[in-house]
């Protein structure tokens, strides 16, 4: 862990803050928490299955909010960047 990603995380904690009145519901929110979780306490993203399966159900959460039209393309990639920040590195695609 580094500076970095404690930054991001912390970005993460204020975007749920930011959207749980209004636009992510408490199934999601958690969703959002474990893929930062996941990824926080992660050394390597290619040999840990929790933090590869956290990532992918955010990644499926993000697709059907933006289908629902619940947020913005940018919302979600902001989001989602964050989250990948929490991590040892961010995915590329």
């Amino acid at each position: 862990m580094n500076s970095e990603r404690a930054q991001a995380y912390g970005r993460v904690v204020k975007a749920l803050d930011d959207l749980s009145a209004t636009k992510l519901h408490p199934p999601e929110q958690a969703t959002v928490r474990e893929a930062a979780d996941a990824l926080f306490f992660c050394e390597r993203l290619e040999g840990d299955a929790t933090a590869q399966q956290a990532l992918d159900s955010l990644y499926e959460l993000g697709d059907r909010m933006v289908e629902n039209d619940r947020l913005t393309p940018e919302a979600i990639r902001e989001l989602t960047s964050s989250v990948e920040a929490c991590g040892p590195f961010a995915p590329v695609g």
